[in-house]
Formats: structure tokens, sequence, C-alpha cells
């Protein structure tokens, strides 16, 4: 009865698990992806990079301070120094970028 129970509750949470780990994968983060709070020192509009001040990372980075590519462009227009921001940062292309942010004001 119990193999039986968990082999269900394995079959039901596959799918779920495959899609997240391959968004992960493809840079994309899903809308359970955990934000981190930031704040922003300073906005490159012509290299398209942030750099923010940011506590731990869910991927195992530390707090610190550094500067991040952004995938829209057109946020960089919505920061400004000393904002406060939560984010999600993932690897795309092999630098880490921010894959979705909102003001905390």
């Amino acid at each position: 009865m119990k193999v039986a129970l968990i082999a269900a509750l394995v079959a039901i949470a596959a799918p779920v698990f495959a899609h997240e780990g391959h968004a992960a994968m493809h840079g994309q983060t899903t809308a359970e992806s955990p934000l981190t709070e930031g704040v922003v020192k300073k906005v490159e509009q012509a290299a398209g990079k942030v750099t923010l001040s940011h506590g731990p990372l869910p991927n195992g980075m530390p707090a610190m301070t550094m500067a991040f590519r952004v995938k829209d462009p057109a946020w960089i227009g919505r920061m400004k120094e000393n904002d406060r921001i939560r984010f999600a940062a993932e690897q795309v292309d092999g630098a880490m970028t921010l894959v979705r942010f909102e003001p905390t004001r």
C-alpha cells in the first residue's frame, strides 16, 4: 500500500519538477521563483547592466555587490541609484542576468 502511494505521488510531482528544472536551465523563472531584495548601486544604461547590493541568492551565491545584465533593457530606465528592488537572477549565456524585478518603494 505504501509503495503504491509513493509511486502515485512521484507520478504526480515528476512533471512539475521537470518543468521547473527545464525553466531554470534555460534562464526562465517560474511564478514560484523566490525574489531577493537588493539596492541599486549603479545603473549602466549603455552597457545594459545594473550593479546591486543584494542578500544571498537562491542558487547559493552569498550576499555581495555585483553587476547584473538585465533581460529587458527597458528595465534600466525604471531603476536609479538607491532604489530598493526585489529580483530574480539566473545564468543566461554565461552571465548573471535579472530575469524579473519589481520596485519595493
